[in-house]
């Protein structure tokens, strides 16, 4: 047996150890990208192969812990990519308007800047009071961390450019209180945003929404866990509603793409048939 083959035995055992022991699967998530998320845990954890660390796994749970921030991806910005949260203002929000109420998903949400990003836009254009976010990832220290609703001070001034080239409609300062190097997020953002775990890979569809955002989360699964989640978003989405995904993520090759009409594709907008 290769080095290479003892290395891909030992990955398939540790997220199988994974899978039985704290029921979080990434077996299919992106071989390519894993190993070099694990590169990084084992010289983290001083551990020299693989083996050695889901020991440590089985048999310390702090370290399971630790090693999700490992596994999972949680960067993030407010009003990450501008012309899509432009898009969600201009194009999306007329036909949320028509509904009285409106449940939003945002799948992946790490910690948070995304969910808060659309309540921001949804306050601006007079639907957040009627409007419930879920946000949910898999990592409860960032479920902890977006609920808490609190980030550097340093990071909004790319946030401010960030929320003007999205259409702001005031300054991103009026949306929180600054404390020492911190910013607090607003309370009126908070209350209408739910943080919830919930996996894609795992879980099944919760609630019937107008929109779902699943941004930047499918382009590190293989392509059977792609279709699995497409299917859980598609099955969550109200006819008419709406699906946006990552500027690098396509719904073209995935079976569930005939379910989906192309409505913003430029920001990877599409709309349930």
């Amino acid at each position: 047996m290769t080095p290479r083959d003892e290395t891909d035995l030992e990955l398939g055992l540790l997220l199988d150890a994974i899978f039985r022991k704290y029921h979080y699967d990434f077996r299919s998530y992106s071989e390519a990208s894993l190993k070099r998320r694990l590169t990084t845990a084992l010289t983290h954890f001083g551990c020299a192969t693989l083996s050695q660390l889901q020991d440590r796994v089985l048999h310390e749970p702090k370290v399971f812990a630790e090693l999700l921030r490992f596994l999972t991806v949680q960067v993030s910005d407010l009003f990450r990519d501008p012309s899509y949260f432009l898009s969600i203002r201009e194009k999306v929000v007329p036909y949320l308007r028509t509904y009285p109420s409106h449940k939003i998903w945002v799948a992946g949400c790490a910690t948070g800047e995304e969910a808060y990003s659309l309540a921001i836009v949804l306050a601006e254009e007079g639907l957040l009071s009627k409007t419930l976010i879920y946000a949910t990832d898999i990592h409860p220290e960032s479920l902890r961390k977006a609920e808490e609703g609190i980030y550097d001070l340093e990071r909004f001034a790319r946030f401010s450019e960030n929320y003007l080239a999205a259409g702001g409609r005031s300054s991103l300062s009026d949306y929180y209180t600054a404390r020492y190097s911190s910013a607090v997020l607003d309370r009126s953002l908070k209350k209408s945003i739910l943080f919830s775990d919930h996996s894609l890979a795992t879980d099944s569809a919760f609630a019937e929404v107008e929109l779902v955002s699943c941004r930047n989360v499918l382009i590190y699964f293989e392509r059977e866990l792609q279709d699995r989640a497409i299917g859980v978003l598609r099955d969550s989405i109200r006819r008419k509603g709406f699906l946006g995904l990552g500027l690098k993520e396509t719904l073209r090759f995935s079976v569930h793409a005939p379910a989906f009409a192309e409505f913003a594709l430029e920001d990877r907008i599409y709309q349930r048939m």
